[in-house]
């Protein structure tokens, strides 16, 4: 229908958002043209703010040169529109607000404006804050704050060109309270009066500010009641055409949907020939005349320099680095920042080094010989929305470059869900943009607790669809350094998200370190084989297909070397699903008489309500799908060692156990009685 046309729904494909939420674009000015965005925002009230400082941030910075970008602040400029209530309200704007003097988050002032309607929804300043002014907050980040008679349209004039003044001489945000009133309720079809009678009746008798000038300008002489009327109906006849207009537009796009954003995850070669990856290598580990690492680094550094002689195996924050130094070398610019990330959480990085007598500071990525744009990497202040939220908005503008973000603990991006919903993997859905940042999520579990555990790898496969992004779980370094290269490559071919189950514990596991050889021949793998059960395809009976740590746990135990009846696959990229690389893979097993799903993760979270269903499409009704796991949690890990390594060793021995065969006899762990094996009711095989 026109109405839903006009809303920008359309049920083909392309779900478009309300036009109150979307975004628009205008060049003002013709001898001096300045382009000027407002940015595509949801009703999640201020998370829209780090996204404009980061596109803000983005536009200032040229990344056509190695080291660190440089930054011209006057390139762009950061106009934010708040709410009185959501100001002090929402969380999300001190976290904004914080970024503003931060090396990597600066982008020389913000000018804030509080359009303070004196109420939030149906709730007074009384009920809603604790301080006397709506823009207190802003005090303590020493920022200017300028109250203004909404009503006097000179006294706004003045204000706003106070602030800018102010934002080009000191580099600092401005604020100002634009104090008015709101005449017609929240959605214009509220009757105010129900809950707040004395302000509407108060509003009711109160000129519009249109009335208002309109009086000053004939009592000035500027211009009489007639032409004032005229200008009106000028207006009126300008907005009932452009109303039109968009009506015929949005009516084509809905007809033309994109279901999908532009492009398709497709081959590339992400391969770094020997001798070229080998000399990047080699000047990662040349230093400036003088200067000398931390000498408690000395072996892993070592380490990395000798990978590419003879047998030398690479680990995984190794192949990060590899993989980063030949994206720079590509021509493709890198931006990363979360908590910790120049050293890493777990120690692993270290792509700053520092020189312990002098405090000297040397990032091998910025200077190297090789690289052909710039690399910026900062650790983020202790916050994740704003910081991904920036981050998005950073991406969205800087076209072209790598932005990745990394939590300290994958479990942490929690703090950050509105921004994964609501702009990373909904943005082409609802406003046709093209996401394309990386989100690094540490995960894995080691018995560490609740919290330092589950990535919530479920919560992102819930919200796949369209090809909207890409979700992979690597257990080798080799795999990781393929998927980066991959993503990189096509950031303009098949612009996506990336979403990216990092490992904790396999960062030094010798079982993830992958041969020099693997990064200079091959390609990332969506699946990866049994290589040992390929050697015997007709005499195994039973797939285990896992993701991710557990596959080293099952590597680990004896029982897995006796069972050569059993192959374990690892299902590396869980999303796009590879259906068909799977059933060719099960094709390729004539004796195969069950498949069992294994995963860390409580049965009502992690892959499993994903897998479930598809996997079964693929298996013949002979073939029973079965499931091994922790039982269904409120809670996504055990919070006691002990525990944890019971539920382990019993989740990869149920595994193992042949129920259609004499197998190994498996006693649940105390407390859990059997809860960890599917229900028989669901072990048979089902459309």
């Amino acid at each position: 229908s026109s109405t839903a046309a006009v809303s920008g729904v359309s049920a083909l494909g392309w779900t478009g958002d309300v036009k109150y939420h979307k975004g628009a674009a205008r060049v003002i000015g013709s001898e001096h043209e300045m382009p000027v965005r407002l940015a595509s925002n949801p009703s999640h009230l201020e998370y829209v703010d780090p996204v404009i400082i980061g596109r803000a941030r983005a536009a200032q910075e040229d990344r056509r040169h190695p080291g660190l970008p440089t930054q011209d602040p006057k390139q762009s400029g950061a106009i934010l529109i708040h709410g009185d209530a959501a100001f002090p309200g929402q969380g999300v704007v001190a976290e904004t607000l914080n970024l503003s003097q931060l090396p990597g988050y600066y982008v020389g002032g913000t000018i804030h404006i509080i359009t303070n309607n004196q109420i939030g929804f149906t709730t007074t300043p009384r009920e809603g804050r604790s301080t006397l002014y709506a823009s207190d907050l802003a005090k303590g980040y020493e920022i200017p704050i300028v109250h203004v008679n909404a009503d006097d349209p000179l006294a706004c004039i003045a204000a706003t060109r106070m602030a800018f003044e102010y934002s080009s001489a000191f580099h600092k945000d401005f604020l100002i309270d634009l104090v008015g009133y709101r005449r017609w309720g929240h959605n214009e079809g509220d009757e105010t009066a129900f809950t707040q009678p004395r302000m509407a009746q108060a509003i009711s008798n109160n000129p519009t500010v249109r009335e208002l000038w309109a009086r000053e300008m004939d009592r000035e002489g500027v211009a009489t009641r007639e032409q004032s009327e005229e200008m009106v109906k000028a207006v009126r006849q300008r907005l009932d055409a452009a109303r039109e207009e968009a009506k015929s537009i949005i009516l084509e796009e809905a007809h033309n949907p994109t279901a999908a954003p532009p492009g398709r995850s497709r081959n590339v070669v992400t391969y770094v020939p020997w001798d070229r990856l080998a000399e990047i290598n080699a000047a990662l580990h040349t230093y400036p005349q003088g200067f000398k690492p931390n000498p408690k680094l000395e072996r892993v550094l070592d380490r990395r320099r000798d990978a590419f002689r003879e047998g030398g195996d690479v680990e995984w924050a190794h192949a990060e680095e590899l993989a980063f130094a030949s994206i720079l070398a590509d021509g493709t610019p890198i931006r990363m920042t979360g908590q910790d990330v120049e050293r890493g959480t777990f120690s692993q990085r270290h792509f700053v080094l520092h020189d312990p007598d002098t405090g000297k500071e040397h990032s091998p990525l910025q200077t190297i010989p090789q690289v052909k744009a710039s690399f910026a990497m900062y650790n983020s202040p202790l916050s994740e929305s704003a910081v991904l939220g920036f981050e998005y908005g950073y991406s969205r503008q800087a076209q072209g470059t790598m932005v990745l973000w990394e939590a300290q603990f994958g479990d942490f991006s929690n703090s950050a869900q509105v921004m994964i919903d609501q702009f990373i993997v909904s943005g082409h859905a609802k406003w046709r943009q093209t996401p394309t940042l990386v989100m690094l999520l540490p995960h894995g579990y080691e018995g560490q607790g609740p919290e330092h555990s589950s990535a919530r790898v479920e919560r992102f496969l819930q919200l796949c669809a369209n090809d909207n992004m890409r979700v992979v779980n690597c257990t080798t370094s080799a795999q990781y350094f393929h998927v980066l290269r991959r993503q990189a490559q096509l950031l303009d071919l098949a612009p996506r998200p990336l979403i990216v189950m990092t490992p904790k514990s396999l960062l030094r596991n010798p079982r993830a370190a992958s041969p020099s050889r693997d990064l200079t021949e091959g390609t990332f793998q969506p699946i990866l084989d049994d290589l040992r059960a390929r050697s015997h395809p007709e005499s195994v009976t039973r797939v285990i297909l896992c993701s991710g740590k557990i596959y080293m746990d099952l590597l680990a135990r004896k029982e897995f070397e006796a069972a050569d009846r059993v192959a374990a696959v690892r299902l590396e990229e869980l999303y796009p699903f590879p259906s068909l690389q799977l059933k060719k893979l099960f094709a390729g097993y004539p004796s195969l008489r069950e498949v069992f799903w294994m995963q860390e993760e409580p049965r009502n979270m992690g892959p499993w309500s994903y897998v479930k269903s598809r996997l079964r499409n693929l298996l013949s009704e002979s073939v029973p799908l079965r499931y091994s796991g922790r039982p269904e949690s409120a809670s996504p890990a055990e919070g006691s060692q002990d525990q944890h390594l019971a539920m382990q060793a019993y989740i990869l021995l149920a595994a193992l156990a042949n129920p259609l065969e004499p197998g190994i006899p498996v006693a649940p762990p105390p407390r859990v009685r059997g809860l960890a094996v599917e229900d028989e009711r669901e072990m048979t095989h089902a459309r």
